[in-house]
């Protein structure tokens, strides 16, 4: 009899469940997207109860498989959408507003605000992170703050605050477990990342009451069980980790300089530092890789807002082509991009400029501009944007000298091949993609003793292709001057 783990994968477009057997193979996915809610200019919101139906539904889904196969169901692991935030009723599980997404900037005021009067660098020293829209701080407050009474119960200690994991774990237990993992809590600016413990002083400043706030595990950790009425029986919930971790968890990156860029709706490049938490001094975050048995692994990061939903764009706002894998064909049937750059801040831009007025634009188009130059900006803007990461990375010392990358986008094989010349070097992508999910699967994994450390589960990896450079130096150049110029002129 087979044992497996189920691994919810709660991201920003759709919610997925799959079933993976303890070798890290696939044997199930059910997939259900989900509407994104644009009540105003760089505002964006979730249903919380379509983030619940739709995790339920494929978890449903995903329960079937195992038991119609006759599998031992080891565990449930949970990644998800990091910074989006909700607030909700302690007594009823309800929550009073919309999930903020991440990609929101609607507190950009309240950021600048605290910024005239609180050291960023005080900030960054605690949380390794940025004052920001991006984070879930001032997300949680602007809920306490504009939704009628929602101060005065949280001070009552009815209601609460959490990720999106924090969330689903509530509900899966039917109440009874409020909390999260350090890798989310790294992502609020409301977590000392050295002390692992949420900090006073910050909580003040953003003016989160401490009542609200779920307790902070390990990545593989007890997280109760499902409650009964969820699936006909309970199931331990044994690992939780914020999307790119997971990734990164899921790509085997435990060694310090262990590199992975991961390409869905955003793209995350997160670099394994290690025991050591790099201070970045090009605007780059020091977060929280994982925490094993008490144990801090730290990481550099850098976020950039629009990667494949760029791609998304063409497809639902331009309506330029019908499915993202056409993109391949465009890009790939031209000799060049003819100078048409596309820069997708269409919620500001993120790492290394950290600029939430920003606002996205195409430049160098013609009458000879056709819907493959754009498509092919589109992607080309994907790879430009790594670069700029990898540009800080070496400004700040650590130059990578190979890259594992995952992700929807990275079907697109003339996009990792462009990244591969771009960066300068080596590109591998793995056999197992969805390695988002993959790292939750192996965070519970490791809980439930099916795998006995960390180099047991890196077994586990295995490539599919590898990319390696085949672009001039002059080339290259040229196409990095054209992107640099482009970013120049839509930074507010």
């Amino acid at each position: 009899m087979q044992t497996v783990i189920l691994s919810i994968d709660q991201g920003t477009t759709s919610s997925r469940t799959l079933v993976f057997s303890g070798a890290g193979e696939i044997l199930f996915t059910a997939q259900e997207e989900f509407p994104q809610i644009y009540p105003r200019d760089g505002w964006v919101e979730h249903d919380p109860e379509a983030i619940w139906a739709t995790t339920l539904s494929t978890l449903k889904d995903a329960y079937k498989f195992a038991k119609d196969s006759g599998a031992t169901i080891a565990a449930i692991g949970i990644t998800n959408q990091r910074e989006t935030t909700l607030v909700w009723d302690r007594k009823t599980g309800e929550p009073i507003y919309n999930a903020i997404v991440w990609q929101d900037r609607r507190t950009a005021d309240i950021c600048r605000e605290i910024k005239s009067r609180f050291d960023e660098g005080r900030l960054s020293a605690k949380t390794g992170l940025l004052l920001d829209p991006y984070f879930s701080s001032t997300k949680a407050a602007w809920i306490l703050d504009h939704v009628e009474g929602a101060r005065g119960k949280a001070q009552n200690g009815d209601l609460a605050f959490g990720t999106v994991d924090s969330f689903l774990i509530y509900r899966l237990t039917g109440g009874k477990i409020h909390a999260t993992d350090a890798t989310n809590a790294s992502r609020t600016n409301l977590f000392n990342i050295h002390n692992s413990e949420w900090d006073n002083e910050l909580l003040d400043l953003f003016n989160v009451p401490a009542s609200v706030l779920p307790e902070v595990k390990d990545c593989a950790d007890d997280y109760g069980k499902t409650d009964l009425s969820i699936l006909g029986e309970s199931i331990p919930i044994l690992g939780v980790a914020g999307d790119q971790q997971a990734a990164a968890i899921g790509q085997a990156c435990f060694k310090p300089g262990d590199i992975k860029s991961t390409y869905g709706t955003g793209c995350f490049v997160i670099l394994n530092t290690g025991k050591q938490c790099i201070d970045s001094k090009n605007r780059l975050l020091s977060t929280v890789c994982y925490r094993l048995n008490g144990q801090t692994t730290y990481a550099l990061e850098g976020s950039i807002f629009i990667a494949g939903a760029a791609v998304q764009w063409l497809r639902d706002g331009l309506k330029i082509i019908k499915h993202a894998a056409e993109t391949e064909g465009m890009a790939g049937g031209l000799e060049s991009n003819h100078g048409v750059y596309l820069v997708p801040a269409f919620t500001g831009l993120g790492a290394p400029h950290w600029d939430p007025d920003a606002r996205g634009g195409i430049f160098g188009i013609t009458r000879d501009t056709t819907p493959e130059h754009i498509a092919r900006a589109a992607v080309e803007s994907v790879v430009y944007q790594t670069r700029d990461l990898f540009a800080a990375m070496a400004e700040d010392g650590v130059r990578p000298e190979s890259l594992r990358v995952d992700g929807g986008m990275v079907h697109n094989s003339w996009m990792v091949q462009f990244l591969s010349d771009v960066l300068n070097i080596p590109v591998d992508r793995p056999k197992i993609l969805e390695t988002t999910a993959l790292g939750a699967a192996y965070l519970a994994g490791l809980q439930a003793g099916l795998y006995d450390s960390l180099e047991t589960v890196s077994e586990n990896w295995k490539r599919d292709s590898h990319y390696t450079p085949d672009m001039t130096d002059d080339i290259r150049d040229k196409l990095i001057s054209g992107w640099d110029s482009a970013v120049r002129r839509i930074l507010s």
